[in-house]
């Protein structure tokens, strides 16, 4: 019996030991993986995030109109294993500190990020293909000159004839 009321009246003095969420901030550690967000100025669509997700979170959808790639992130499926961001070429993918993924039943196909990542054309031939965002070719090339910037501009088809007429082919 002496023992119990140590024990109370320390928890009388030392106030709580719990978090006062959802009713208050609560404390996060730094390297906490929480929900995953997309950038899709620098997504290339290249699909190493939907091949990595052990969930099966990811998915990416070629729109028919020929226009782009629809980027859809199913919260509800992701297991937060951070494999997509830790993969992700071009740092697209993050994931956040926010860890609450509470919501209603009834909202459980509303709970999905989604995004357009759209095609460039080649200056050619007008071909869609993906882009690459400035980002990653200032990462790639540093400060690329031009012969470079005209390269990215081309489809593989076209940058192939292109080779092909320097070497006088």
């Amino acid at each position: 019996m002496l023992t119990f009321l140590k024990v109370l009246w320390k928890n009388v003095l030392d106030g709580p030991a719990t978090e006062p969420f959802p009713f208050g901030e609560t404390h996060t550690p730094k390297r906490l993986r929480g929900k995953a967000h997309i950038d899709a100025s620098k997504c290339t669509g290249c699909g190493t995030c939907k091949s990595v997700c052990a969930g099966g979170a990811i998915r990416l959808q070629a729109r028919e109109d020929g226009t782009g790639i629809n980027f859809y992130l199913w919260h509800n499926s992701c297991s937060f294993c951070g494999y997509c961001e830790m993969f992700c070429p071009t740092g697209a993918i993050t994931l956040s500190t926010d860890w609450s993924t509470a919501h209603l039943n009834s909202e459980k196909y509303d709970y999905k990020e989604t995004e357009f990542i759209p095609y460039q054309h080649c200056v050619e031939c007008d071909a869609p293909m993906p882009r690459l965002p400035e980002s990653l070719i200032s990462d790639l090339y540093g400060e690329p000159n031009e012969e470079i910037r005209t390269l990215y501009t081309l489809c593989p088809e076209c940058r192939r004839k292109k080779a092909a007429m320097q070497m006088g082919v």
